[in-house]
């Protein structure tokens, strides 16, 4: 943790005052010209000449206190923390009680070199000095918080064996925030050359990663830096941080780019209330493409920088709100990854207990709709160095991150582990599918909407793409989906996803053909149900019995047959009544939605035009439907 809250300067110098004001504790004329010297130097922001007359002065004087923790401090300010230990233990050593302040900085570097029971000792012993003040009282509190758990963290580590990722994706130059479409087809990092930060892309190949690429002039400048991104489940739509660039409207901004056939489209800056003239940054998308995760330094937050949200509407982007006390504190909180699973938030926080700089945290959403407590992702995972940057894979297995010190190509490199099963997200699969024209196999730009059946809210809503007709949505295990796509001219097409009571390992690939609205075409109603023997509609049926009143709504002339189909098993003439009332049901519902009756045809048809094999109770399964058909036009 970095406490130092005021400019190092301005403290050096009070210690040069206060040194003066007493009598030094070394008489040696040399040391204190030099100590004297290192005063100017600091004047000047001259560290590393300042440290070489303090140097002078400690060799002419081992025991002048004053230019030992003067030294100190200036490493300290320099974060080379093995050195400043060293010379707060000179000052220990030589004067217990010379400035029990002492005792909080030593601690606070201990930390910084994973010496954690030292730490704990030295900052328990600054606790016993009556004049502490409530805000250096506080400091020491959370710095022995960061020592406990750090003690009880190495003794129980958690596995973690880095894997780097070759040099398909990592060089020489610095590698450094990956992120993963959901089906892994796609990694966009940020490089950076020359002091330059640009993105770049590896499309995986027959599983293996393939030599990145330049991602795209329409993105990458020759004289701003892009970085921080987040790519959307589908790999459409790229969110990054864009610092200082004219169309800007604060210090750092947040940007959207979407695909455009090969290439991408020219981005733009998102308008407020999202960016202001502040500074936001580090953005996340949710995986329906609704709420945006990032980080601001605005006006209402806990601490420095804090994680937001702003939710998607109608009217554009709304007024951000902060994810609140169980995310932020009175420090730092970044590089925030929300997972597909929509659930489970990963970020970095210096304020919650730790080992020492940032820490990994995850945090999951309570059944009250807030974030709870987040948890530390453990040792070695966490180091008492900096961790941020991390980002899963969509099965929420694997997990990406960067680091410059495990002997990589060179500088920072990305490196995949498996992360351990306790902070692991919900089990999350995708559906990937390609739209075509039923009669000219032509890729067909359509609407497609996923639906959460049980609360009957849409969690996708988008496009197929207009070149290639294809499309990728994220769905959680334990959830009864249903899937719609449609386009002016064409029946619409459904499927159910039902993942409820088990986890779905595979992801679904669909070929979805959509028949023009001609006469004799069928439509299968995949989300209608009922219990078993039963006639009634269940309430997940209300969202498809909705796309059909749309759909017939949007085709005024149209007239349709309704039929409830069964399988093999069981009465003949009992299946055919229950098929009919099936069907009627439908009809009913259709009515009270004011559609003319006059339209509306329906029939039961019990066992006797099956669409699978009865041999199985997948088969049978797809045999018990209910179906609509174009009579009239």
């Amino acid at each position: 943790m970095r406490f130092i809250i005021f400019p190092a300067l301005l403290f050096f110098l009070s210690v040069f005052a206060s040194a003066q004001q007493r009598q030094y504790s070394t008489t040696d004329r040399q040391a204190i010209k030099y100590f004297a010297l290192a005063n100017q130097r600091l004047d000047e922001n001259l560290f590393d000449d300042a440290v070489a007359q303090l140097q002078k002065a400690i060799d002419a004087d081992d025991k002048f206190v004053e230019a030992h923790a003067v030294l100190a401090d200036i490493f300290r300010t320099m974060h080379q923390h093995q050195p400043a230990v060293d010379q707060y233990l000179k000052v220990i050593g030589l004067n217990p009680d010379f400035n029990h302040s002492v005792y909080l900085k030593i601690g606070d570097e201990e930390i910084s070199t994973a010496h954690y029971e030292d730490a704990l000792q030295n900052l328990e012993k600054y606790l016993t000095y009556p004049d502490v003040t409530p805000q250096s009282n506080f400091r020491a509190q959370k710095l022995i918080s960061d020592c406990k758990f750090s003690i009880n963290a190495v003794q129980h580590p958690v596995p973690f064996k880095p894997i780097n990722m070759g040099p398909e994706i990592n060089t020489a130059d610095d590698e450094y925030l990956p992120t993963a479409t959901a089906d892994e087809s796609t990694l966009i990092f940020t490089r950076k050359i020359n002091n330059n930060e640009d993105f770049y892309k590896s499309i995986k190949v027959n599983g293996k990663w393939q030599t990145a690429t330049y991602l795209s002039d329409q993105i990458n400048t020759p004289e701003y830096n892009e970085g921080a991104q987040s790519i959307s489940q589908d790999g459409k739509y790229l969110f990054f941080t864009g610092c200082n660039r004219p169309d800007g409207l604060g210090r750092c901004d947040i940007y959207i780019a979407q695909k455009k056939g090969d290439d991408w489209g020219k981005p733009y800056d998102l308008p407020p209330p999202v960016n202001t003239p502040g500074w936001e940054s580090q953005p996340s998308i949710s995986a329906d493409g609704r709420t945006l995760y990032f980080v601001s330094n605005r006006k209402g937050g806990y601490g420095g920088y804090d994680i937001w949200k702003s939710t998607l509407t109608e009217k554009g982007w709304g007024e951000p709100e902060n994810l609140g006390p169980n995310i932020n504190t009175a420090f730092d909180e970044q590089s925030p990854f929300i997972h597909p699973d929509d659930s489970t938030l990963y970020f970095c926080s210096n304020g919650w207990p730790g080992l020492g700089g940032k820490d990994l945290f995850v945090s999951r959403l309570g059944k009250d709709g807030k974030w709870q407590k987040p948890e530390n992702l453990g040792y070695p995972i966490n180091t008492n160095g900096d961790e941020n940057g991390l980002t899963l894979t969509a099965n929420g297995k694997d997990a990406f991150f960067s680091s410059n010190n495990l002997n990589g190509y060179g500088g920072f490199d990305i490196y995949t582990f498996e992360l351990p099963p306790n902070v692991r997200p919900h089990v999350v699969t995708y559906v990937k599918g390609k739209v075509n024209d039923a009669k000219t196999r032509q890729p067909l730009e359509a609407a497609v909407e996923i639906i959460d059946l049980q609360k009957n809210i849409p969690i996708y809503q988008d496009y197929s793409d207009a070149d290639q007709g294809d499309f990728l949505a994220t769905i959680t295990s334990g959830k009864n989906y249903g899937l719609n796509i449609s386009k002016s001219g064409y029946l619409f097409y459904s499927e159910n996803f039902s993942l409820v009571g088990h986890e779905a390992k595979n992801p679904f690939n669909i070929s979805v053909l959509l028949e023009p609205i001609e006469i004799g075409n069928k439509v299968v109603l995949n989300n209608i149900f009922f219990d078993t023997n039963k006639f009634d509609l269940k309430p997940e049926s209300i969202a498809e019995l909705q796309k059909l009143v749309d759909f017939l709504t949007s085709n005024p002339t149209l007239h349709i047959e309704i039929s409830g189909h069964t399988d093999n098993v069981g009465n003949d003439q009992a299946n055919q009544i229950l098929s009919e009332n099936r069907a009627k049901s439908v009809y009913q519902y259709l009515i009270s939605n004011n559609i003319d009756a006059a339209r509306l045809f329906y029939k039961g048809y019990g066992k006797t035009q099956p669409i699978a094999p009865n041999e199985s109770e997948g088969g049978r399964r797809k045999n018990r439907r209910t179906e609509f058909k174009i009579i009239a036009k």
